[in-house]
């Protein structure tokens, strides 16, 4: 099982210590005590259920091959993950902003979302779910800060002007008993920015999570709790002393419909996220960045967004920008 980390701990040094650890080891845990009502998250969910209830034609007219800036709605079997199909179907939610004049590049991610005109409540719920976890991820990062012996403000700067923070509202059908495309709801990966705050629906499986030794943990919902990890930028911030994870959602056949919404708190695309300089003691366990040829890591938020996004719509990629590469992939 994942570890437990209740919020009101993090103002100890045992407690931020402790988180420290944690995402040492295992870069996942379960965060108790976040204080974001409870009748919110209820909303969520219950939005969520209304967007993917709506007809075919209606998401359809969201779909995210339309949008330059990698926003609306991918239908089942149209995402990818390592080159395979992932087993769901999502709206991608971005900041509300205007396309960045003369854009190349990762700058192509800012810009409008599109919403059902059926559904206004979809926006109105998303927008105020945006802001709740946002001040709740930048109070986690001055946390993490302080347990690295860095200014706990260190990352601020980072996040104060144009956050790309990205929402996915996503839903996992339930698999056919026979189903010869495999097992793959989402296929192993790391997330591209700081840090994801994950909301799933009670009584849903198939999360997991890469332990140390290269096993596999399962992790179910746990009541009003949220499931964080850290993402690639923490990793490069840190030097790997905190370390991406794998992690990955399965949903073999029989498995049944679930809800999934994941957080993705990151900062303005061109910022780059500042590296601490540990102390001795922590630096000597410092393990360095992960190379991976095939997954390369940057310090620039913009980079790593592009190279993620890319990958997984190259649809999109290939209709809005053939003249342009993917980056450094």
């Amino acid at each position: 099982m994942l570890p437990v980390v209740d919020f009101a701990e993090l103002d100890s040094p045992p407690g931020r210590e402790r988180l420290r650890e944690i995402t040492h080891h295992v870069g996942f845990f379960y965060l108790d005590g976040h204080g974001i009502d409870p009748g919110l998250l209820q909303r969520v969910f219950e939005v969520a259920r209304q967007f993917f209830a709506l007809p075919d034609e209606s998401k359809q007219a969201l779909a995210m091959i339309n949008s330059p800036h990698f926003r609306g709605y991918t239908r089942l079997g149209a995402e990818l993950t390592n080159d395979r199909t992932d087993w769901r179907e999502q709206i991608d939610i971005g900041p509300e902003r205007d396309p960045v004049p003369g854009a190349t590049g990762y700058l192509h991610l800012q810009g409008h979302n599109v919403w059902p005109a059926e559904l206004p409540e979809l926006r109105t719920v998303i927008e105020e779910y945006d802001a709740a976890l946002a001040d709740l991820g930048l109070r986690l990062l001055r946390y993490w800060a302080e347990s690295l012996y860095a200014d706990p403000k260190l990352f601020d700067d980072a996040f104060a002007m144009l956050p790309a923070t990205l929402i996915k509202v996503v839903r996992y059908p339930a698999r056919p008993t026979v189903d010869v495309a495999g097992n793959q709801g989402v296929g192993a990966h790391k997330d591209a920015g700081v840090l994801t705050m994950l909301l799933l629906e009670p009584g849903s499986a198939g999360l997991q999570v890469e332990a140390e030794d290269g096993t596999w943990i399962d992790a179910p919902p746990r009541e009003g709790a949220f499931v964080v990890n850290i993402g690639e930028l923490l990793e490069v911030a840190t030097g790997g002393y905190l370390r991406a994870t794998r992690h990955r959602v399965l949903t073999a056949p029989g498995t049944p419909e679930r809800l999934s919404i994941p957080y993705f708190l990151n900062p303005a695309l061109d910022a780059t996220v500042p590296t601490i300089t540990l102390p001795p003691e922590l630096a000597a366990r410092a393990r360095g960045i992960e190379e991976d040829p095939s997954n390369p890591l940057f310090g620039t938020y913009g980079e790593n967004a592009w190279k993620s996004r890319t990958r997984a719509h190259p649809d999109v990629f290939a209709r809005w920008y053939p003249q342009e590469s993917v980056a450094h992939s």
